[in-house]
């Protein structure tokens, strides 16, 4: 199938189907695949929790408002954090990319508010959130992302020191009965000429 016809496909799960579970094999390719996911400088200044542990991820799910029944019910659960400990992240830097970013880092990004620089590093994780959900579609799994989540109680659940956590990904396969799939509701988007700029 080409990619078009993916992202045509693609859509936010509301109801997942309890009775199925992701192969090991699979799972594997996403962790491979978001671990390729690109950033600037090639910084990755994040942390990725896959959660299928059954007592774990309902309590991640508790955390989590209305987004509960779809994590209870999803295969399992995909946490995006980002570095927040400054100083651990530089000594990353030093030690894993080349002079030319290490440059960059120290005269663009270090001398900034901690705010700012943490605000730019959470960025690079976002990227990473695109690259996922479409990986996901191309496998034919199905996924839901939220930020409808409780951070500092994530944190806490995940016992996590040095990230701060931002948003969360279901993953899984859709229950039949589904209503929010485009082929029973549509996919709602605005008109090409609305959103992409053309200059010739």
């Amino acid at each position: 199938m080409d990619f078009r016809s993916i992202a045509e496909q693609r859509y936010t799960t509301k109801k997942f189907d309890a009775t199925k579970t992701i192969p090991k094999e699979k799972i594997e390719d996403l962790k491979h695949i978001l671990k390729l996911s690109p950033s600037s400088i090639n910084s990755q200044p994040w942390l990725f929790s896959f959660v299928s542990h059954k007592e774990t991820k309902n309590a991640l799910a508790d955390a989590s408002f209305f987004n509960a029944p779809k994590i209870k019910n999803a295969s399992h659960l995909v946490i995006f954090s980002v570095q927040e400990n400054l100083e651990e992240f530089e000594r990353h830097v030093e030690e894993n990319l080349p002079e030319g970013a290490v440059n960059f880092y120290k005269q663009f990004v270090k001398e900034q508010p901690k705010e700012k620089t943490v605000n730019w590093l959470t960025h690079q994780v976002y990227i990473t959130l695109g690259f996922f959900l479409a990986a996901c579609a191309a496998m034919e799994i199905d996924s839901t992302p939220m930020e409808g989540i409780e951070p500092e109680k994530y944190k806490d659940i995940l016992k996590l020191k040095d990230h701060k956590v931002l948003f969360s990904v279901a993953i899984g396969y859709r229950d039949t009965l589904d209503g929010n799939q485009p082929n029973i509701v549509g996919k709602s988007r605005l008109p090409v000429e609305t959103v992409i700029q053309t200059i010739d």
